[in-house]
Formats: C-alpha cells, structure tokens, sequence
C-alpha cells in the first residue's frame, strides 16, 4: 500500500487572519452559536483513555484560569479503539485514542465519507499476561503456550492449568480479557493466535480493564491479557508472567519495551485527529499542542513507556505540516521497537 501525505495546513498566520475575519463577519450578524467554544469530541481506545484524561484535565484547568472561559469542556469517551474508529470514520469524533494502528477497511471508510487524518504517535504500551497474586506456580509462558490457551478450538477443551504446561496443577483455568471493540483484543489475537478477532468464546469478556482487574485479584485459577499500566496500578493483587517468543522469557517492563526485548507484546500508541475538525475548531490546535507537551510526563504517570524527545519532535513537526494519512500500511506491525516506530515517523 502505497502511503502518500500531504502538506494541508495553511501557514499560521492564515489561520490567524480567517479566524479574525470570521469573528469580524459574526459580530456584524445575529448573535449565533460560536464555533470555538464546541466541544472536542474524543473517543476510543480504553488503554490511552487515561493519557487523553490527564490532558485533558490539565487543558480545563488552564481554560478556566481566565484563559477562555467560556470554551466548553471536552467529551472524552471510551467505547475501544475499533468502535472509535467507527464514529471517527463517520466524522462524529474529532480524535480517536487508538492502542493499534488504524486499518485498511477504516481508512476506506474515512475515505468514503472524506475524513483526513493526522496519525500522532504518543507512547509504547506492553501487553501484560496477568494472574493472581497468589498464584505461585505459574511464572512464565510461551507464545505456543497463549496459541494453546486462546486459539478457538481451545474452546471447552483446554480448561485447566495442567493442559497448558504438565507441571502446573490440575486446577480450574479461568480466562478474562478486553472484549472486540478493544484495540488490545484486535492486536492480543493476532499474535497469540495469528489472525485478528479470532479466539476461544468461552472467556470473560468486559470492556472495563478495572473490572478485569479485579476478576483475577479475587481469582487464584484466573489468566488475563491487560496493557502495561492497568497491571502497574495493580501489582499488589496482580502478577505479571515473562513471555518467551523464542529467546528467552522477558518480563514487560518500561526498559524491555524500550529497547525492543519485550516483543511482540509491545505495541505503540496513536491518537488519531479529524483535519477537518482542526480546521474548523481553532481550540483543537490548542488541546492538541498541550497534548504533544505534556504526553512524555503523563504517559509516564500512568505506568506507560514514553517515546523519545526525538519522536515527540517529529510530531509537532508532522502537526504544523499537516502530515496526513499513516505510515503503517493499514495494519498492525509486530515486532516493531521504539527506534523503528521511530524510523517510520522520520520518514512520514
């Protein structure tokens, strides 16, 4: 797929001059509503939700310290990645958190329905193999072993520990895990199974990662797939298993993401902008500004993995050109590390 880009943003100080003229033309007309002060519609993804939430939270507090007070708070949501792209490719969001990057058949139907985006990069995330605390026979697990546990014809059959590995005991296996709207359960499939969407249906299913959590705290027999900073704001109740994919097992951990060791369990994170909204909405390049500062301090707050100051460079340099479109080929790209996420970004 051949991936073509364009330069859309028109120099700053055009933008500066149509919004003084627009405001020039309403204050001769009747009073209508006006369009700064619409609220930013954000869906998507549960796994970068609480990124966006911290941003979000620090853009309001900015806006009601005198800047622009009547600028109306942002709609932040979170139906997944998948069923945000749906409203998004509708053109009924203007961002959409995304923890995969977009696909063929979104861009298709972004296309059909003329919605040009921009696809900014904000943080790596590892996808966590999770079990009880006290579970204290299960430390780790091959990527054959989760083929084993998850693939659909595992359905009804492989149902205690001991069928996954001889040594473990002959003890219930109860599974939970992010349901089909979650990018998670998009990317999760894909690698432990080798095709996206398809899984064993016998598995506790929600698409809130605390309820998740909370399963398997209270569960000694439970295994589930979480993202890296839901199991780091659960530790004390939650473990975490290394995940051998052929060279040893590796425990997810900020420094095994960033140098590449943790994979293909490490994925990056995307939030994907409406240039439509951009245009027509002066206060999403200010959210989004904020958003491109301060996403380094508070993916880090949230137990995720930042990108380089070099990365987030490059997507300030990719915002203010109007970069749109992807450089993932319409699909999730495994085995892929900060560095080369990285690459891909230079050479948008």
């Amino acid at each position: 797929m051949k991936i073509v880009t364009k330069n859309l943003l028109q120099p700053i100080f055009s933008l500066t001059f149509l919004v003084g003229l627009s405001a020039l033309v309403s204050s001769c007309q009747p009073s209508q509503p006006n369009e700064t002060t619409a609220a930013i519609k954000i869906d998507g993804s549960d796994t970068v939700y609480p990124i966006t939430q911290e941003v979000s939270n620090d853009y309001n507090f900015q806006k009601n310290n005198g800047k622009s007070p009547s600028v109306k708070a942002i709609e932040l949501n979170s139906s997944g990645t998948s069923s945000g792209f749906k409203k998004f490719c509708l053109g009924e969001t203007d961002i959409n958190n995304a923890s995969r990057p977009i696909h063929t058949h979104e861009i298709k139907k972004c296309t059909q329905n003329n919605v040009t985006f921009l696809e900014l990069p904000i943080g790596f995330d590892a996808i966590t193999i999770v079990v009880n605390s006290e579970n204290n026979w299960a430390q780790d697990i091959t990527l054959a072993e989760l083929k084993k546990i998850w693939e659909p014809s595992a359905e009804g059959k492989i149902t205690t520990w001991n069928q996954i590995r001889s040594t473990w005991p002959n003890k219930p296996l109860n599974l939970f895990g992010p349901d089909k709207d979650s990018g998670t359960f998009d990317y999760f499939t894909e690698i432990a199974v080798g095709q996206e969407g398809t899984i064993r249906k016998d598995y506790k299913a929600d698409k809130n990662y605390k309820i998740i959590e909370s399963k398997v705290s209270s569960d000694i027999n439970a295994l589930a797939f979480i993202p890296y900073s839901y199991y780091n704001s659960s530790k004390d109740t939650l473990k975490a298993l290394s995940v051998d994919s052929g060279t040893g097992a590796v425990m997810p951990s900020r420094t095994s993401v960033k140098w590449g060791k943790y994979r293909p369990l490490s994925r990056p994170l995307f939030i994907y902008v409406s240039y439509k909204s951009l245009r027509q909405k002066p206060d999403m390049r200010e959210f989004l500004e904020l958003y491109m500062d301060k996403a380094p301090e508070f993916v880090s707050a949230i137990g995720d993995v930042p990108l380089t100051d070099h990365a987030y460079k490059l997507n300030k340099i990719h915002f203010n050109k109007g970069k749109v479109g992807t450089v993932f080929e319409g699909k999730s790209q495994f085995n892929l590390s900060l560095e080369q996420v990285l690459q891909k970004q230079a050479k948008f």
